[in-house]
């Protein structure tokens, strides 16, 4: 191109000089008039060789004019360039929004054979069918996230907002159990990112999402409704060949996983609930960790997280507390977490937790799960310390039984593991001389979910059991039960919970270039019952609950990176 480019110069330079040599020289002939001695004289010859070069000028001139356009034509479409045109397939992406139909590589045409209008075309229309990404330097940015906006009705007013305390529904007996409640919110919202990058041959994936189900301020609810952002996950992942580290806060390890040990949501198991506490039954935290995984194969994966501990007796999520020693309840109010604790009390070491998953194939997925702990405290009155191990372990499967019909069930039992289940359960009790017994506890959760169309289909079962553990307090004025679940506790140390639900998401539309829009119903009803019912009090509390939620899934969706 460089070498034609030099000739067509060389041709309009050669046009510059010779034209106007060739106008001074009959310049005199028109002023003047023709001396007809000298017409007589010229030959006849060198009139009709004048007369041929003016003609092979001008054909020359207007071969110039011809590449000089084809040369603009070919400038203005190397500048417009088709750098922008995607050239890589996309991958589907749950969390976000992923195309259903595949994505073919753009083919790059001769530059000689195009024009600027077909280009432009085809950049206009690559341009309108690309899905949502930001690319910065060799990583894409891809939003992530959806706007919800829930209604939920209760049959009893346990006064907690959109997310339901399972283990404190209250009682048919209190002004609470005798009041509905109704409520809307977009407290559930989402926002967040996650971004993509290839470094020296790993894949790394970084991810932040967050929701406004933070601290909400006494006088919310009353003008402004101003909810709080939090941080729900914001982590990093770095995998090359066999080996994966992660780190940052995320689901736990502990949480039932649908593929592999994968962290992102869309690869996690915690129901379709539109509840912000999920489901009675289900193990889960969302905290910081490490972890180290090992991918001996594609169908194996096993791993081992460090994760943030807390050494717990109750009081979060409705779980019931545990009664100390009388002479104790001031010494370890901040040795043991009690729900308001904040991030006082003292812990020994991470917890740790270990799992293998198999997906044999795309229709099953099997794992086994372990956790241990370890409990200290000091006792100021004998100047001793105590500690306790503790830990548990689950079993979890999901299967395909027939074309788009799954199966689950997640198992898991402990011996003072009660924080992982939603906190409904105690890790432990303290006996009179200060030293720890840990707790038995242990949950199920079961179900199906069917997809058939655009309309989705789910029915589950959770069930929590926690078990008595009592002690004689000897510090006191008298000899007198402590622990969990003795006779004459109190009714909010539960030793069962029950949670059947039911419910249906319809997608209207879903696409990566403009997200999707879903409307959700969920249907469930609590039941549970205490270790000791007092004479003439109710046997359980129960409470029916319907939610509502509309859902707009942010556009976008998540590169393909081998």
């Amino acid at each position: 191109m460089r070498g034609r480019l030099r000739r067509t110069t060389l041709l309009g330079y050669v046009a510059g000089f010779v034209l106007p040599a060739f106008a001074a020289d009959l310049a005199p002939a028109a002023r003047g008039g023709i001396d007809q001695s000298t017409m007589k004289s010229a030959s006849q010859s060198e009139i009709l060789e004048l007369k041929s070069q003016l003609l092979e000028q001008r054909r020359m001139i207007e071969q110039l004019r011809l590449e000089l356009e084809e040369q603009r034509k070919l400038i203005g479409l190397a500048t417009a360039g088709p750098a922008d045109v995607p050239t890589g397939r996309q991958a589907r992406s749950s969390g976000e929004v992923a195309s259903t139909a595949p994505v073919v590589p753009a083919r790059t045409l001769p530059l000689a054979k195009s024009t600027q209008a077909t280009v432009a075309a085809a950049q206009k229309g690559d341009a309108e069918q690309a899905p949502l990404q930001l690319h910065i330097g060799s990583a894409t940015l891809t939003p992530v996230g959806f706007m919800d906006f829930t209604g939920v009705y209760r049959s009893t007013n346990p006064g907690t907002g959109i997310g339901t305390n399972f283990g404190s529904v209250p009682y048919k007996n209190t002004v609470q159990g005798n009041l509905g409640e109704f409520r809307l919110s977009a407290q559930n919202s989402r926002v967040g990112f996650r971004v993509d990058a290839k470094v020296r041959g790993a894949n790394v994936l970084g991810y932040l999402e967050s929701d406004f189900l933070g601290f909400v301020p006494g006088n919310a609810a009353v003008t402004s409704n101003s909810d709080n952002l939090r941080m729900r996950l914001y982590w990093v992942d770095v995998r090359k060949d066999k080996i994966e580290l992660f780190g940052g806060q995320s689901w736990s390890m502990l949480t039932p996983n649908r593929k592999g040990l994968s962290a992102l949501p869309s690869d996690l198991f915690y129901t379709q609930d539109i509840d912000v506490n999920y489901q009675a039954g289900l193990v889960w935290s969302r905290n910081p960790q490490f972890r180290f995984i090992l991918h001996p194969s594609a169908k194996v994966a096993m791993g081992v997280s460090l994760e943030g501990p807390e050494q717990y007796i109750g009081g979060s999520g409705g779980g019931g507390l545990v009664t100390l020693p009388s002479a104790l309840s001031t010494p370890y109010a901040t040795q043991l977490n009690n729900g308001n604790t904040a991030l006082s009390v003292p812990d020994v070491h991470p917890d740790v937790i270990a799992k293998v998953a198999f997906d044999p194939s795309r229709r099953a997925h099997f794992e086994v799960a372990g956790l241990f702990r370890t409990f200290k405290v000091y006792n100021p009155l004998n100047q001793n310390h105590f500690s306790a191990h503790g830990g548990g372990a689950s079993v979890n499967f999901g299967f395909e039984l027939a074309k788009n019909f799954r199966f689950f069930s997640n198992n898991f039992y402990s011996d003072g593991g009660g924080r992982w289940i939603f906190g409904l359960a105690p890790d432990l009790i303290v006996r009179a001389d200060g030293s720890l017994s840990p707790i038995h506890s242990g949950s199920t959760l079961d179900g199906f979910e069917l997809q058939h169309g655009n309309t989705q289909f789910y029915a589950y079962y959770g069930g929590v059991y926690i078990a008595r553990n009592t002690a004689l307090d000897t510090t006191g004025n008298k000899l007198a039960p402590v622990g969990y679940g003795f006779s004459g506790s109190s009714g909010a140390q539960n030793r069962v919970i029950h949670e059947p639900t039911f419910g249906i998401t319809q997608t209207f539309w879903k696409d990566p270039k403009y997200g999707a829009l879903q409307l959700m119903l969920q249907y469930s009803y609590v039941l549970r019952h205490p270790w000791f019912v007092a004479t003439e009090a109710p046997k359980d509390g129960h409470s029916n609950m319907a939610f509502v939620n509309l859902r707009y899934l942010l556009p976008g969706s998540a590169p393909h990176i081998e």
